[in-house]
């Protein structure tokens, strides 16, 4: 263990368990929605770090769907973060053991991903650890607090409370493009094209989580053609 990098990790992984907090709120009310117990809400947010998962689990569990259904909605819901898991793999040592590559991969998220995966040089374990480790208890204890809380809150503060994920998209991003400015447009394009598909109702067809993965894959793939980074920078 590299005390120091954990320790970054942990600090620069507050805002983030913040931010999850505040925004797992919703999630707590929607479980209780479900007739979720505080109990099985938290142990599904600690074991499950997807937002958009979660909401469409707890439809599922409404409704009485079988098991399979739930698994393939899950599937294809986070497919995106197989994208991120092979985009940190190749950000990590090869040597690095199974079972740090599995204890990191529990923790993708677009929160923690970003901010792994902007870490200069190889990415080390521990850095991502650290995230993890307030992001993590944020995620859980937001949620058993939006279940106690069902009820108290009026609805136009959890709306606004939504908001601040996209904040925490900002704040992960943003220091990253001041540094290398050649990710900036590629920030901007990726706003702009994902609003386009969200909006023009000839694109109506494709599910939101593969909306992610094909802009993931365009961009991705147009931004290392045009502007590649060498081996060495990685």
């Amino acid at each position: 263990m590299d005390r120091q990098i954990y320790l970054r990790g942990v600090k620069q992984g507050i805002p983030v368990g913040l931010g999850y907090f505040v925004v797992s709120f919703t999630i707590g009310i929607a479980a209780r929605k479900a007739s979720l117990t505080a109990f099985q809400a938290t142990v599904m947010s600690l074991t499950n770090l997807t937002s958009a998962g979660q909401f469409a689990s707890f439809a599922l569990i409404a409704s009485g769907a079988p098991y399979v259904e739930m698994v393939i909605s899950q599937a294809v819901i986070n497919l995106r973060y197989c994208l991120m898991s092979c985009a940190l793999s190749q950000k990590v040592d090869s040597r690095l053991p199974m079972h740090h590559r599995l204890f990191m991969a529990f923790g993708v998220t677009d929160e923690i991903f970003g901010l792994s995966i902007s870490q200069r040089g190889k990415l080390d374990p521990w850095y991502t650890y650290g995230v993890m480790s307030v992001a993590v208890p944020g995620w859980s204890l937001g949620t058993l607090a939006g279940v106690l809380s069902t009820g108290v809150l009026p609805r136009t503060f959890l709306n606004a409370m939504n908001m601040a994920l996209y904040g925490m998209f900002i704040a992960v991003f943003m220091p990253a493009a001041r540094e290398d400015k050649k990710l900036l447009p590629v920030i901007f394009l990726s706003m702009a094209l994902s609003t386009l598909l969200q909006v023009l109702p000839w694109f109506d067809f494709i599910s939101s989580g593969m909306k992610i993965i094909l802009l993931t894959l365009v961009i991705s793939m147009g931004a290392a053609v045009i502007m590649p980074v060498p081996e060495e920078e990685l």
